[in-house]
C-alpha cells in the first residue's frame, strides 16, 4: 500500500493512502538515504509504501520503503553539528514567517534559510506577520527588509493573523499547493494556519515577555488537508538554521543577487571574498548588492553560526 506521511513523531508516523484512510506506522529495520545522515529517515510529506499488520486487535503498519523525494528542506542543528534533520518533503512552497521584535528575526536566519531553499529549488514566499502590532519606526523597518528581498526576485507579504489582513492573499498562492510554514518559534505560524482554515484549531501560546522568544506550541511537523484544496505543513519552530552539505564554491550559486553577477568576476573560480576584479564585491561598494546579504554570505562560507560577526556590522 501507499500513502503519504503526514506526521512523525519520532517513532511513529501518521500515513494517509489514496483512498484518505490514515494508518499510525513504525519503520521496518533501518533507512539510510543518500549523502545525508539525518536524525529523523522519514519526514512529513514523504511518499512511502507500507503493509498492514494486526497485534492485539489492532491494525498498524510497517513501512518498507521511501519513494524519491522531488525535494526537502533539511537544517543542520546549531549546537550538535554533525547531526542533521529533514523539516519537510515534497514540497511546492515555503512560506518563511519574519517579526521583526516579538521575537526578533534576524536576516541572517532568513538567508540560510532561503539559500538551503534555493539549493534545493523550492519556491520561497516571506511573510512579515504581526504588522497590526508595530510602530511607524518598525513599520519602516518591515517596508525595508521587503525591499531588500523583493529586489532579489522574493515575494514579500505583510500579513497579521489577527486583524485577517492579506490572508486571502495567502490563501490564493496556496491553491492546490503543498505549503510549509517555518519560522521562530513564536512569529505566529499556529496562529495563521489557524486563520487560514479556523477549523483546525491548532494551539497557541503567548510569547515569553521575559526574553522575547516564542514557546513552543507545535511539537511535531504535521500536515493537513484545507478545504480549499490545499496542503499545509505546520511545522515546530526553529531557532538555528544551519546549512548543511554546501562547499563553499557552491554557496554564491544560491545568493541569487550573486548568481547574476558570478559571470563577470575575473576569476570563474571567485568566492567573493579577496579575489581581484570580483563583480559582487563591486555592487556591493556600488550598494547594488546589501551588505546583510553580504554578511550571511561570508558567515556560511566560513562556518560560522548566525551571530558571526553581529557586533561589527550591525553598528554601521
Amino acid at each position: 500500500m501507499t500513502g503519504q506521511v503526514y506526521k512523525s513523531t519520532g517513532s511513529w508516523y501518521t500515513v494517509k493512502n489514496q483512498l484518505g484512510h490514515t494508518y499510525e506506522c513504525r519503520i521496518k529495520g533501518k533507512f539510510r538515504i543518500k549523502g545525508i545522515k539525518s536524525t529523523n529517515p522519514i519526514a512529513v510529506g514523504d511518499m512511502v509504501d507500507f503493509e498492514l499488520e494486526t497485534k492485539n486487535n489492532e491494525e498498524t503498519g510497517v513501512i518498507n520503503k521511501i519513494h524519491e523525494r522531488k525535494n526537502f528542506i533539511v537544517r543542520k542543528s546549531v549546537n550538535l553539528s554533525k547531526q542533521t534533520h529533514i523539516i519537510a518533503a515534497n514540497l511546492d512552497q515555503v512560506f518563511l514567517m519574519i517579526t521583526i521584535n516579538n521575537p526578533p528575526t534576524l536576516s541572517s536566519f532568513i538567508d540560510r534559510f532561503l539559500v538551503t531553499a534555493e539549493a534545493y529549488s523550492i519556491k520561497t514566499v516571506l511573510l512579515f506577520n504581526k504588522i497590526d502590532t508595530y510602530d511607524q519606526e518598525t513599520l519602516d523597518e518591515v517596508r525595508y527588509l521587503a525591499h531588500v528581498y523583493r529586489k532579489i526576485g522574493y515575494e514579500c507579504i505583510g500579513v497579521s493573523a489577527v486583524t485577517g489582513k492579506n490572508v486571502d492573499k495567502v490563501k490564493a498562492l496556496m491553491q492546490d499547493k503543498v505549503s510549509m510554514f517555518s519560522g521562530h518559534s513564536g512569529v505566529g505560524k499556529s496562529t495563521l494556519v489557524n486563520a487560514i482554515e479556523p477549523s483546525l484549531n491548532i494551539k497557541t501560546k503567548a510569547i515569553s515577555t521575559q526574553h522575547m522568544q516564542g514557546q513552543h506550541t507545535t511539537t511535531f511537523a504535521e500536515m493537513f488537508d484545507l478545504d480549499f484544496g490545499a496542503k499545509i505543513i505546520d511545522t515546530p519552530g526553529i531557532k538555528g538554521f544551519g546549512v548543511v552539505d554546501m562547499d563553499k564554491e557552491e554557496v554564491g550559486d544560491y545568493f541569487p543577487e550573486f548568481f547574476k553577477l558570478k559571470q563577470d568576476c575575473k576569476f570563474n573560480n571567485c568566492l567573493h571574498v579577496q579575489e581581484p576584479q570580483c563583480a559582487v564585491k563591486n555592487a556591493l561598494e556600488d550598494g547594488d548588492v546589501e551588505y546583510s546579504r553580504y554578511r550571511s554570505y561570508l558567515q556560511i562560507i566560513e562556518g560560522e553560526d548566525e551571530h558571526y560577526r553581529t557586533d561589527i556590522w550591525d553598528k554601521e
